[in-house]
């Protein structure tokens, strides 16, 4: 009998090399840090190409791994210690308390009837959220969560006389014996607020390139209806700025493979929404390799996105809420500054272990991207180890899954 696998991250590529393990035979624990499973995916409007919402392809993901009893799954979870060596790891792993009960019961208006709030994250700040929580509709697992934090004293009484609550219930450890470990921790955007010169997180209109994924998506903090955070106003002329913090000796030293994507699918957007919008996308290099091209051409086929080959210099906020943005035009030769309703800054993927460590020796580069640990029977999946789009995301899930195995089964 082999070994179970270690998954740490419950993203698109850490349920894929899951799922592809259990799949064929072998037993997989996934322990992930956040209440729910799907990672940034679950915070996406849509992802290309073909303009899919996330509910649809982690339905999926999420329905076999209900149908799979080789998978179990541990989340508001983090791994604390790990000792060993390939194909024999005891893994500590400490459980933060959800305080709701295994039952998937609807406490939506008990959570509406409560006063305590706090920042969304899930929004990345553009909304708050209540003491009693779920952070998307199709959330797996489907159970509430309960922030103490962010109640009152009334809103604890309130949660407390509820049969789905236990305010008592505690952080528990437990102990895990695997063969082998992936490592699929993911990737967090690039802190906005470093950027100086565009902004700083400090210009009302301006906004990161994952916040307008939040305001497009139906279940974000408009519900779908792109406006400007500040006053409500429905943005007509909106730019994008790319490599916001990439390819900058002084931020992320390196491409962030999706961004250009990213913005010529979020121009999207903002044309179907309101046919008479302008966007202008400013690029350093337009980066849409391989099938992509394709979508790039079908977005240019819109006469009223525009492509500006240009650094942008600054953004700062004008007294009207309208924002200003000086850019060089390149190909043009000169320099000027343009006022637009609104803009979006294409921050770069930085992975999640940058500024963090794992409670084992793994090595990463300066950038936090782990760069080896495969004799040690550790894999990495996903953008933990490069930028990565969710199809190659999943590839790399199930090229983990095959080394996980080879090595459980000693090969």
């Amino acid at each position: 009998m082999s070994k179970p696998i270690l998954v740490i991250g419950g993203g698109f590529s850490g349920m894929t090399a899951a799922l592809e393990a259990a799949e064929v035979g072998y037993e997989v624990y996934i322990v992930e840090k956040t209440p729910y499973l799907g990672g940034r995916v679950a915070q996406l409007n849509k992802y290309f190409p073909k303009l899919c919402p996330p509910s649809c392809g982690l339905e999926i993901q999420f329905q076999r791994i209900k149908k799979n009893p080789r998978v179990k799954f541990f989340t508001m979870a983090e791994v604390t210690k790990v000792t060993g060596q390939a194909g024999a790891y005891n893994v500590s792993v400490r459980i933060k308390p959800r305080h709701t009960l295994r039952a998937e019961a609807d406490l939506s208006l008990l959570a509406d009837s409560l006063e305590g709030e706090t920042t969304n994250d899930f929004n990345f700040g553009l909304d708050s959220r209540k003491g009693l929580y779920k952070d998307m509709p199709f959330a797996f697992p489907a159970r509430y969560v309960v922030d103490k934090d962010a109640c009152t004293k009334d809103d604890l009484n309130k949660i407390a006389a509820s049969q789905f609550v236990d305010l008592n219930e505690e952080a528990k450890n437990i102990e895990l014996e695997v063969g082998s470990i992936v490592i699929a921790t993911g990737w967090k955007p690039y802190d906005v607020t470093k950027l100086t010169n565009l902004g700083a997180g400090q210009v009302p209109n301006c906004i990161s390139n994952m916040q307008m994924e939040r305001i497009a998506a139906p279940n974000g903090p408009t519900k779908g209806v792109i406006q400007r955070p500040s006053d409500g106003k429905a943005p007509k002329k909106i730019c994008f700025v790319q490599c916001a913090g990439s390819r900058d000796q002084n931020h992320l030293n390196f491409c962030s493979y999706i961004c250009c994507m990213a913005s010529l699918k979020q121009a999207l957007y903002v044309r179907e929404q309101y046919p008479d919008a302008e966007c202008t996308v400013y690029y350093i290099d337009m980066r849409t390799p391989e099938r992509y091209d394709k979508f790039r051409r079908r977005a240019l086929e819109d006469e009223k996105i525009n492509l500006v080959k240009g650094k942008v210099a600054g953004v700062e906020a004008d007294p009207a809420g309208d924002v200003i943005v000086e850019v060089e035009d390149a190909v043009r030769g000169i320099k000027k500054k343009v006022r637009y309703d609104m803009v979006v800054l294409a921050t770069g993927m930085q992975p999640s272990l940058a500024g963090a460590k794992l409670p084992f020796d793994v090595p990463v580069d300066e950038e936090g991207f782990i760069t080896g640990g495969e004799e040690k029977g550790i894999f990495t999946a996903g953008c933990a180890k490069k930028p990565l789009d969710v199809m190659k995301s999943a590839q790399s899930g199930t090229g983990a899954a095959l080394k996980a195995i080879q090595t459980v089964r000693g090969r």
